[in-house]
């Protein structure tokens, strides 16, 4: 057998041109010129953009170790796997909560192809983790939401709380595709960089593709930041359900504080019929919305238009150079927006009747039940959801423990 620096000595001759991590470095070079490109129109660098204040354009933070995205499957449940007191059950669908006399007493699932279902018990508490979409569905399943909505599919009403399911909220992204005549991670999936990736955990598979970032304000009454650019140095086309067509970068615009508010509701008591999902995007009466995602499409064009980005544009691609006035580009953002996959709210934290959970994470009218998910943000970040969520389930254990 090769060792891997002779494979990557044997990579590097047979290209003939760029080494791996001079194709990686590529790809971080487009990135800094983003950042010197918003410099240019009036964003200012940040050296962390996680810090107190995120006003300003700076390089994405990531969770990558060796090469590879290292989540919170790799942080908290790999080192817990050996405990004798947990048990990991996969390929298993849950039902429905098991209620029995207002205190919640386990999970109902089913597992691989059977028709059955099993039930797992808990002496003290359920713990519901199943995010802003799966968890509200499970609640309506189990007899725990609106009225109106269980009655609609001849579910027994267990407890009514009219706040499950209601409340959805998204980041709504829409991005400017540009081409360009610079190396992009258009072809990262080339043989050399996979062979790279798998010996060495280095090369453009190694990025997060999302490599810089802006955090700014557009409204003329915002006091913090109300919408992101995100810059990818390669074309997310079609939501990135199909492989980049050239060589190009993206700049994203991204609505942070929505006030459009979507649902989450059942398409049937069939606990393996998935669920509808109506997020209204762009519905709210006034039309911030539209009007804060419009301009930010037009200030991602400003700092594409900015040295250094601007000597490797080639074309716009999307929206197109005849998208100009407020009805081209309003007619854009209503085609061509798509979700950022942050959805919360749908089973929100509060003190008021309409909560579905209150601050120390219960479900109200339910004993024995927290949520800890996404869903009970009441609101948008002003940023990214994992690591908020990462914090309500740090949170959460600090109750339990205490409980």
């Amino acid at each position: 057998m090769i060792g891997e620096v002779e494979l990557l000595e044997r990579i590097v001759e047979r290209d003939g041109k760029a080494g791996p991590r001079k194709s990686a470095k590529i790809a971080r070079s487009e990135s800094r010129d983003f950042l010197d490109s918003a410099a240019a129109v009036g964003i200012p660098r940040v050296a962390d953009l996680n810090g107190a204040d995120i006003e300003g354009a700076g390089l994405t933070p990531v969770s990558i170790r060796r090469g590879r995205r290292f989540s919170v499957v790799d942080g908290y449940l790999r080192p817990a796997l050996h405990r004798p007191n947990l048990k990991v059950v996969t390929g298993a669908r849950a039902t429905r909560l098991v209620v029995e006399r207002g205190r919640a007493r386990g999970v109902a699932y089913l597992q691989g192809g059977a028709v059955h279902e099993e039930e797992a018990h808990a002496d003290r508490e359920v713990v519901l983790a199943a995010g802003a979409v799966d968890t509200p569905r499970l609640l309506l399943l189990s007899g725990i939401g609106p009225e109106d909505e269980l009655s609609r599919h001849g579910i027994a009403v267990v407890q009514v709380s009219p706040g499950v399911g209601r409340n959805l909220r998204d980041h709504l992204a829409n991005g400017v595709l540009a081409a360009v005549d610079a190396k992009t991670l258009y072809t990262a999936e080339r043989l050399r960089h996979l062979l790279v990736w798998l010996v060495a955990g280095r090369g453009p598979l190694t990025s997060n593709v999302a490599e810089a970032a802006a955090f700014v304000r557009i409204g003329p009454d915002a006091t913090s930041p109300d919408l992101e650019l995100i810059f990818a140095p390669v074309l997310f086309e079609e939501e990135g359900t199909v492989p980049p067509s050239r060589d190009g970068v993206t700049v994203a615009a991204v609505l942070l504080q929505p006030r459009s508010a979507g649902e989450v509701r059942l398409s049937s008591a069939d606990p393996l019929a998935p669920p509808e999902i109506d997020p209204r995007y762009l519905t709210d009466p006034d039309g911030h919305d539209a009007r804060t995602l419009r301009e930010g499409v037009r200030l991602a064009r400003r700092v594409l238009a900015e040295s250094p980005l601007a000597r490797h544009v080639t074309e716009e691609l999307l929206p197109g150079a005849d998208a100009i006035d407020d009805e081209a580009l309003d007619a854009h953002v209503r085609a061509r927006s798509q979700t950022l996959y942050h959805p919360v709210g749908t089973c929100r934290m509060g003190e008021d009747e309409a909560a579905v959970v209150a601050p120390d994470l219960r479900v109200r009218g339910i004993d024995g039940l927290r949520i800890v998910d996404a869903s009970v943000i009441p609101a948008l970040p002003r940023g990214h959801t994992n690591w908020p969520t990462v914090m309500v389930a740090e949170r959460a254990a600090e109750l339990m423990r205490a409980a």
